[in-house]
């Protein structure tokens, strides 16, 4: 190992000249899974508070968040909180108060939506612009770099292009979403739940209206399509395009999953962590943006996570196939082709070795996702535990995997941060100096006499194997070096307190050592906009004042204080007349009469596109 620097009691390490420190953020739902995000190679965890996150079923206590960031911290991994959502007027001094808390602990940043936060009375925390806050061009992420934030989240569906284009006319660190469920509407453009049943996806409460079938009906009432999940996006995966988000500009590579569970966190984290190893060791310009080398001990296979299958979305232009029409749950991994039925048994084609307890999934004839259960295997022949109705041919998908399940309840990973130890000899006793990979670097020394040893010959390797026994920690030696003038005698429990108080010294040193980043200051910048309709989201005085300060001569409440009549409540890219095949743009000619409608049950929404813009809006009829 060659350390950054060699301090005494302490060193900074930054990157060198030219290379970039890229993170992998990983979600967490509780301290459980941000320990766990940790463990698995994430560089950053973003996690909720008690509460104003985006996700209002992942809150957590700030003594939750105070010992996630002592764990974190260790590895020089980055804690952010999420309060993400829109605030009201009652709720100013509150989120005020939780900020200083959550400051107080030791948090990095704070990922937020309302701009009113920015004229609360704040501590010198890093904002970050959350993917709420609708980033889909140069112009309004210059401006969120300009009043203060350190990061932007950008929009999802971005292109390649986009994303270059914004990088370079901007400075703010970028952050872009690479795996997990999909938003159909812009973030923070979707007021459908709000709509139907009050319940807020500015303020973490979203319904998912947009996972629901549908049957979409042209203006003469005749049926096109019917019971589909029409707005039901396939999970993104950009697992494929990492080298080319860097090369964009992307600094900051977010999985989706503030409801997932710790198997999730573990098995995508440790999948991502791998791919941009990779990466980091062909390409000298980058490198990890924390410390520790990861360990994983089993084999990441996103496919055996919760997904919808998958789409690499917009990040290559548009294409057809983003959507899953058939069902908006997990269909898991396809396993094989159905070849023979039996009375209770059927065989697969290929050799997929399944378990006892496996789950698996269809799609059947009439288009409906039907799921059983692997009561044992034998050879070829596979016993369900009720045999289901299906026909040769059909694919079938493992949707809960047993075996790899009971790997995922084990330890998966380690995470250890690399320390060389020298112990030497004073004039009045011993010191030992640690430095570890970082470059900080520490020495302990104690005053004792010297004795002797009888077997001269097994001191160096008792001394050696003593300070390697490091697996109560979170170190390993990476290299020991021994500077004695005389083989003395050094009992075994000598050596193990030496070292217990050398390490406790280290940790110290690097505790104190950790500097979190200030909040980036403003500069004078108009928004791009002079007037703010709903779609600001604004809720609150403050939020109003902010853009009043900042050249909006007009400013429109947010729908969740006036709801305004016949508003598109949804805004997308996703366009089902291309997903379709009915773009007109493409050259298709409407053989049905606009506008088309979602049906479901008592519920209709018109679908108006914007050609131009190649987006869909949805309003309520």
């Amino acid at each position: 190992m060659n350390p950054k620097s060699n301090l005494s009691d302490g060193a900074n390490s930054y990157p060198p000249l030219g290379v970039r420190g890229i993170e992998l953020l990983s979600p967490a739902k509780n301290l459980e899974c941000g320990i766990a995000a940790v463990n698995h190679g994430a560089d950053a965890v973003y996690i909720g508070a008690s509460q104003f996150g985006a996700r209002a079923a992942a809150g957590n206590s700030i003594e939750d968040i105070a010992e996630l960031v002592k764990y974190a911290h260790q590895f020089r991994v980055k804690v952010l909180v999420a309060l993400n959502t829109i605030l009201t007027n009652d709720q100013l001094a509150e989120a005020e108060k939780l900020i200083w808390e959550i400051y107080n602990v030791g948090a990095d940043a704070l990922i937020i939506q309302d701009m009113g936060i920015l004229k609360l009375n704040l501590p010198p925390i890093a904002i970050h612009a959350s993917t709420q806050t609708d980033n889909r061009t140069a112009e309004k992420v210059k401006f969120l770099q300009d009043v203060g934030f350190s990061r932007v989240v950008l929009a999802r569906e971005l292109t390649i292009k986009q994303i270059s284009e914004i990088s370079s006319q901007t400075d703010v660190e970028l952050e872009a979403f690479v795996h997990g469920a999909l938003c159909v509407s812009y973030s923070g453009q979707c007021y459908m739940s709000q709509a139907n049943c009050g319940r807020s996806a500015n303020r973490g409460q979203c319904a998912q209206y947009c996972r629901l079938p549908y049957q979409l009906v042209d203006a003469d009432d005749n049926i096109l399509l019917k019971n589909k999940h029409l707005l039901s996006l396939k999970d993104l995966d950009q697992s494929d395009s990492l080298a080319e988000m860097l090369e964009a500009g992307v600094t900051s590579f977010k999985i989706e999953g503030r409801l997932k569970d710790v198997d999730y966190v573990k098995n995508i984290t440790a999948y991502y962590r791998q791919k941009l190893d990779t990466i980091i060791e062909q390409d000298s310009r980058y490198q990890r943006s924390s410390t520790g080398k990861t360990t994983i001990f089993f084999e990441p296979n996103p496919e055996k996570s919760f997904r919808r299958s998958s789409t690499d979305y917009f990040l290559h232009e548009r294409h057809a196939g983003i959507i899953q029409p058939e069902t908006p749950k997990s269909l898991g991994e396809p396993i094989g082709k159905v070849t023979y039925i039996g009375r209770n048994f059927f065989e697969l084609h290929n050799g997929t070795l399944l378990n006892n307890g496996d789950g698996l999934c269809f799609i059947n004839k009439h288009g409906d996702l039907t799921g059983f259960r692997v009561n044992r295997v034998e050879r070829k022949q596979i016993f369900p535990a009720d045999m289901p109705r299906m026909d040769i041919g059909v694919m079938l998908y493992r949707n809960q995997d047993q075996a790899f399940e009971k790997i995922l309840k084990g330890k998966t990973a380690q995470r250890k941060v690399g320390v060389e130890i020298l112990f030497k000899e004073t004039t009045n006793g011993f010191a030992i100096q640690l430095t570890d990979e970082d470059g900080t670097s520490t020495s302990f020394e104690t005053t004792c006499d010297k004795q002797p040893a009888q077997k001269p010959e097994a001191v160096n390797d008792n001394i050696k194997n003593q300070f390697s026994k490091l697996g109560n920690t979170i170190y390993e030696a990476t290299d020991v070096q021994i500077e004695i003038s005389s083989p003395w005698f050094f009992p075994a429990s000598q050596l193990g307190e030496w070292r217990r108080q050398a390490i406790e010294k280290l940790d110290e040193v690097r505790a104190n050592l950790y500097i979190r980043e200030s909040k980036r200051e403003p500069i004078s910048a108009d928004f791009p906009l002079k007037q703010l309709s709903y779609l600001g989201n604004v809720s609150n005085k403050l939020a109003e004042e902010f853009y009043l300060d900042h050249g909006v001569e007009t400013v429109m409440p947010g729908f969740e204080l006036k709801a305004e009549e016949g508003v598109p409540l949804m805004f997308s890219k996703h366009c089902i007349k291309f997903e379709m095949g009915w773009c007109p743009k493409e050259g298709y000619k409407a053989t049905f009469k606009e506008p088309l409608l979602l049906r479901n049950n008592d519920q209709e929404y018109k679908l108006t596109f914007d050609c131009k813009a190649c987006e869909m809006r949805i309003s309520k009829v």
